[in-house]
């Protein structure tokens, strides 16, 4: 009877105990009591701060897909985005302010019939500068086989990589080239060689959002589509008192010329290859240290910033074609000087050979007195 007992009393504590465990643990609803499963993530996370303005804003669901997903400015205003065909990601397809809160709202429904709601917000990053920048050549501009692509900056750039990074430049004809900084203010591209002619180039740079270091970040993207045009080339060998036009390597024009005085360096016409920078029907020189100023020449054309144009010079026909006497210009008289004027592209290549002096590689544009296993280093990639 004893034995009984105490066999009754086991199964009753094993009962009590099985009971407990259950209970303890977390209760298992049945059907619609269940959680969702749909779970959505953001990036930035909520609640972000210091969020960079130039990168996508992206809401993912997992086990579920996308019902709408909304994205707001301070104002209330939406920022366009757009969800992906299978409804799992949305993403936004506008940049961001600087120095701004945005909110996320949304819903999705779970694989399992559920809907779940999106919150959240994040701010931007608030820059301590907005550096702008400037490209050139500009749209539909036609220039010279010489011309290099020129990025200016309005203040100093100290992570140059970053600035790079954002820099592309495509062309019809798959020309290769390399960026190089000249200084903090200002990165130039160009090939190895000449671009070939009537080529067509598209020039991005993506710089709103990029930090340029010291707390100074890019203000605006910039682009450019420009063409190359025909293939002219000015030759100037200085002892030979003439000024050839080459295009397509053939020669269509020469015309007796004065180049600088040929025993002075200081007054002669350097050697190098050049860029014609500019061009004026009239030009106003003035050169106080020997002795003249605002002197007008028609039909000038500049092609260093050192000082040298090609231009008109009437008053110098005694020794055109015959002696070189100017202060580093090359003068031509002027029916010839309007012709060449007429000819002439910004961007075209001036080389010049024969002089005792050879300018060096540091007046604008001297891109093409850097040669080009030098022009590489100057990247900072």
């Amino acid at each position: 009877m004893r034995k009984r007992l105490a066999a009754l009393l086991l199964g009753v504590v094993f009962l009590a105990g099985c009971s407990a465990e259950v209970r303890s643990g977390t209760p298992q609803a049945e059907g619609g009591d269940r959680p969702p499963v749909a779970k959505f993530t953001t990036a930035p996370a909520d609640g972000a701060t210091e969020v960079p303005v130039n990168q996508p804003v992206q809401v993912t669901v997992a086990e579920g897909a996308i019902d709408q997903v909304a994205l707001t400015n301070p104002e209330g205003q939406p920022v366009e985005g757009k969800v992906s065909d299978d409804k799992k990601t949305w993403t936004s397809t506008e940049p961001l302010g600087y120095g701004k809160s945005y909110a996320y709202q949304g819903t999705a429904t779970g694989t399992d019939g559920k809907k779940v709601e999106l919150k959240g917000a994040f701010t931007t990053l608030t820059p301590a500068s907005q550096v702008r920048a400037t490209l050139f050549p500009g749209d539909d501009q036609t220039v010279g086989v010489a011309v290099p692509i020129m990025v200016r900056f309005e203040a100093d750039v100290t992570d140059r990589a970053s600035a790079e990074k954002a820099l592309t430049v495509t062309n019809s004809a798959n020309v290769k080239g390399g960026w190089a900084w000249l200084n903090s203010r200002e990165v130039h591209y160009r090939p190895e060689t000449y671009w070939p002619a009537n080529t067509k180039v598209h020039v991005e740079a993506k710089l709103y959002g990029v930090p340029y270091g010291g707390g100074a970040f890019g203000k605006a993207d910039v682009t450019s589509d420009f063409t190359i045009g025909r293939n002219q080339v000015v030759k100037i060998d200085t002892p030979s008192h003439q000024l050839v036009v080459q295009r397509d390597g053939q020669t269509v024009a020469t015309y007796p010329a004065s180049f600088g005085k040929d025993a002075d360096p200081e007054l002669t016409t350097p050697n190098g290859t050049f860029v014609v920078m500019q061009k004026d029907p009239q030009f106003s020189f003035d050169n106080p240290r020997y002795g003249y100023t605002n002197v007008l020449k028609k039909w000038a054309v500049r092609f260093s910033n050192h000082g040298e144009f090609i231009h008109e010079n009437n008053d110098n026909a005694g020794n055109i074609g015959r002696a070189n006497t100017s202060h580093g210009c090359a003068n031509l008289l002027e029916a010839d000087a309007k012709a060449y004027y007429d000819s002439a592209l910004v961007g075209d290549p001036v080389e010049v050979t024969g002089s005792i002096t050879t300018l060096p590689a540091q007046y604008d544009w001297y891109d093409w007195q850097v040669p080009w296993s030098q022009w590489q280093t100057m990247s900072a990639l």
